[in-house]
């Protein structure tokens, strides 16, 4: 084995070169990728998804779960990133809010859905 093998240096860590990348990624940018993920999930989750097996991957509670985190998230990063960037993550908020509603059998009483305690009531 040679020294390169046995001490790799610092650079050759992924682990490392991801600290490195992530610290040059703007706090707006890591806010919306982050909810832009729980959007994604949260549309699968609801029946959103444009697979043929949609219907399969509903899952009520776990959407649920993923809506209101994200609406603590969009909720709470508002202020933070302004509004050219909050305003289209409240839009797919409330867009799921309305799906979750419509998918769910028995529907919450308003104010009472999926990230509504952080949102208001959405109908």
């Amino acid at each position: 084995m040679n020294d390169e093998q046995q001490n790799p240096s610092p650079t050759d860590d992924p682990v490392s070169d991801r600290v490195r990348e992530i610290h040059e990624v703007p706090a707006v940018e890591l806010i919306n990728t982050a909810a832009v993920h729980l959007m994604t999930a949260s549309a699968v989750k609801v029946g959103l998804a444009d697979l043929p097996n949609a219907e399969d991957l509903i899952d009520l509670d776990e959407a649920r779960k993923l809506i209101t985190a994200l609406a603590g998230l969009v909720t709470a990063a508002a202020p933070e990133i302004g509004s050219q960037h909050a305003g289209p993550l409240r839009d797919g908020l409330r867009s799921l809010q309305l799906a979750f509603r419509e998918a769910s059998a028995f529907p919450d009483a308003p104010g009472q859905g999926p990230g509504e305690k952080y949102t208001g009531a959405v109908n």
